[in-house]
């Protein structure tokens, strides 16, 4: 009888591209069987800090949350390989002033939040923010509702649609402040109610998933198409190039080591709990 997991990963053309031969029951998966379960990056963040799923998408951010109930799955990785989240404003603000505008954030558990108070060398107390959903920030920015908005996914390729103007993007300047680092954005995790066993089993499924997908890119770009918002064809695999790439068939070593560095700073200015020993499902 196979075992039916429950599969979290946000509706967004990188996560769809990178489980298209899951979705599509293209791979073998040794009885496996997956529930997609289709939710923004920070509602899956709060998921599992409850630990409701058995694999989701996290950020790296939240990974410090939940370390003690999931393990990180070696592959599935959103990395910034000199570029990342955006902060953008309807004009250019240099960081001094941003600190004490009004900023449109995607969720305080995201990387990009983290990464947000790092630049600023602030922790969330000490400045301006609000909430919004992912796929709003723009508006809130143009509408005036928010003065500088964090932008993630597709935004940071339709931003010049909005009127809009970068202020900084993060993952630059994470590689220019960390020997040419990526910022680690998102990762794969599975829960360790699950033997060793089955979650390497789990790892090596999702690792054949997104190989499939390298192999096979226009197929798994046309499945993709469907959750690219406001993006034709040629923009929505070049996001999907952005997101899923070497980085995400495995962290390697520098991605294992942006992820200490990411974590270990943020513990050092008190933005997380504790400092975090990291564990792969090896």
């Amino acid at each position: 009888m196979d075992q039916v997991l429950t599969l979290g990963h946000s509706p967004d053309p990188d996560d769809a591209f990178m489980f298209y031969a899951l979705a599509r029951n293209l791979i073998p998966t040794g009885g496996l069987r997956f529930e997609h379960i289709l939710q923004d990056i920070q509602t899956l963040n709060e998921r599992a800090t409850r630990g409701e799923l058995d694999i989701s998408a996290v950020s790296i951010h939240a990974y410090a949350y939940v370390s003690g109930q999931y393990a990180l799955l070696p592959s599935g990785a959103s990395m910034g390989d000199g570029y990342g989240p955006m902060l953008v404003a309807r004009r250019k603000f240099e960081r001094d002033r941003i600190a004490r505008l009004r900023i449109a954030v995607p969720g305080t558990m995201t990387s990009a939040f983290l990464a947000l108070q790092l630049w600023l060398d602030l922790p969330a107390a000490r400045f301006q923010y609000q909430v919004v959903p992912f796929d709003q920030i723009f508006r809130a920015v143009t509408s005036g509702e928010a003065d500088v908005g964090l932008i993630i996914h597709e935004g940071q390729l339709t931003y010049q649609n909005e009127g809009l103007e970068v202020c900084a993007d993060l993952g630059a300047w994470w590689a220019a402040e960390n020997d040419g680092l990526p910022l680690p954005l998102g990762g794969n995790v599975v829960h360790k109610r699950f033997p060793p066993a089955v979650r390497r089993q789990i790892s090596d499924v999702l690792t054949r998933s997104i190989q499939y997908s390298l192999d096979h890119r226009a197929e798994a770009v046309e499945h993709a198409l469907q959750y690219a918002r406001d993006m034709g064809r040629e923009l929505a695999d070049r996001f999907v190039g952005m997101y899923v790439n070497h980085w995400t068939l495995d962290y390697g070593e520098k991605g294992r080591e942006s992820i200490r560095r990411f974590l270990g700073k943020a513990f050092e200015r008190g933005l997380i709990p504790h400092r975090q020993e990291l564990e792969f499902v090896e």
